[in-house]
């Protein structure tokens, strides 16, 4: 099994909103590891308090760049610095630059010259030499507002939900968690997220790696916390999914699993 790619995710404090940050930690998420999360800024300004509520829920590290001079942006240098310092520790296979500005422009070039992978995320307003520069750019602010559309069908499939007949075990299964487990109603809704982000045409994706992705978002996830044994079981108890299992190629005896959102009738 091939390890998972080992990131450096680096965001411009003063040029992109805190309101982004869980696009840009969970489309991470899905590529790889985040080693490396650090955020760039002068936190004596009043500007970034928005971030100071977030950076520790996050693990998010400040790197604090007092502005020595006026027109001068002091923080894209120490970011452009710590890039390179991470490069040369040979310690990632590729960089996340968080920002709009296009002066990163030339560090996305020189990351991938250097065998990076350069993923930039930003909004609409990014300059094109900046989106051009890296292996991929994602506009935080279209993400935003598709994961906020998917909320809205999770909310309306989940009223729909509660207009069923509930058993006693599957009470006790969504039965929110009293301590500092992750929710059952977030891990749901991300559920919907990730297929609808990562399924095929026909709107399937497989089973497995849905499980994996919600592993690297959730530390604590696994389906035993929610009295189910296996993925599949633990799927269909929500009422909001199709199941289809082909038989495994590699394995007569085995199957595949697939999982997709339940069509509206």
């Amino acid at each position: 099994m091939n390890e998972e790619k080992r990131f450096a995710i680096l965001i411009d404090g003063e040029n992109i909103s805190s309101g982004y940050i869980k696009i840009i930690l969970d489309e991470i998420s899905t590529k790889g590891i985040a080693t490396y999360k650090r955020i760039y800024g002068d936190w004596t300004k009043p500007g970034l308090a928005k971030w100071k509520d977030i950076l520790l829920g996050y693990s998010i590290t400040p790197m604090q760049q007092y502005s020595y001079t006026t027109g001068k942006n002091a923080s894209d240098s120490a970011m452009i610095i710590d890039a390179m310092d991470i490069l040369y520790s040979g310690k990632v296979d590729g960089f996340c630059l968080a920002t709009s500005d296009s002066d990163f422009t030339k560090l996305a070039s020189r990351l991938r010259e250097s065998g990076m992978e350069v993923v930039g995320m930003g909004e609409e307003k990014t300059p094109r030499p900046f989106v051009a520069a890296c292996n991929e750019f994602k506009f935080v602010d279209k993400l935003l507002k598709e994961a906020e559309l998917a909320a809205a069908a999770e909310r309306a499939a989940a009223k729909a939900e509660a207009a069923q007949k509930a058993k006693e075990k599957k009470k006790a299964a969504h039965k929110e968690p009293s301590t500092s487990q992750t929710a059952f109603s977030t891990i749901r809704s991300t559920i919907v997220s990730i297929i609808q982000d990562n399924s095929d045409e026909d709107g399937y994706m497989l089973v497995s790696d849905v499980g994996s992705i919600l592993s690297k978002r959730y530390a604590d996830f696994d389906v035993r916390n929610y009295s189910f044994k296996k993925m599949v079981p633990f799927l269909k108890s929500m009422g909001l999914f199709e199941v289809r299992k082909d038989p495994d190629p590699k394995s007569p005896n085995s199957q595949i699993a697939y999982v997709r959102l339940k069509e509206e009738k």
